[in-house]
C-alpha cells in the first residue's frame, strides 16, 4: 500500500522519495548524501557501479544521529574515494552537523528538490 507520505522522526517523506517498502520499513533517497551515490542496498552496488558499500547505524544523538529515529547510511564505495578509507565516517558526521545546524525542524527541508529525489527514486525502482 503507497501512503501519500510516511514518518521519519518528526518529518514527513513524500511517497515520490519512497522506492522500497515492506510492512515494517522503508526505503527513501537522502536528502543530503554524503557522496553522490549514497544509496540503499545490495542490488544499487551494481547499479553505481560500486565496488563495496559502507554501512553506518544511527540510534541516538551520540551516534551523530540528527534525526530522532533509528536509521541506516548505505554509502556505496569505490577505491580511491577518500584518501583513507576511514575518512568516511568524519565525512558522515560533518554532514550531519551541518544538517543538525541548518535544519529547522518546524519548516520544510530544502536540500534537495522533491523533483530530484523522486526521480533517483524512480530510477531505484525501475531496478528493484
Amino acid at each position: 500500500m503507497s501512503l501519500e507520505s510516511y514518518t521519519f522522526g518528526p518529518h514527513k517523506i513524500s511517497h515520490t522519495g519512497v522506492f522500497f517498502t515492506t510492512h515494517l520499513s522503508f526505503a527513501m533517497v537522502n536528502l543530503r548524501p554524503v557522496s553522490p551515490a549514497q544509496k540503499v542496498g545490495g542490488m544499487l552496488e551494481c547499479y553505481h557501479k560500486a565496488s563495496s558499500l559502507t554501512f553506518t547505524i544511527q540510534d541516538g544523538p551520540q551516534s551523530g544521529q540528527t534525526v530522532p529515529h533509528v536509521h541506516i547510511h548505505i554509502v556505496p564505495r569505490k577505491g580511491g574515494d577518500f584518501e583513507k578509507n576511514d575518512k568516511i565516517y568524519d565525512a558522515i558526521n560533518e554532514k550531519e552537523q551541518e544538517l543538525k545546524k541548518n535544519l529547522d525542524l518546524d519548516q520544510e527541508r530544502r536540500d534537495r528538490s522533491l523533483e530530484e529525489m523522486s526521480q533517483e527514486a524512480d530510477e531505484y525502482r525501475k531496478i528493484l
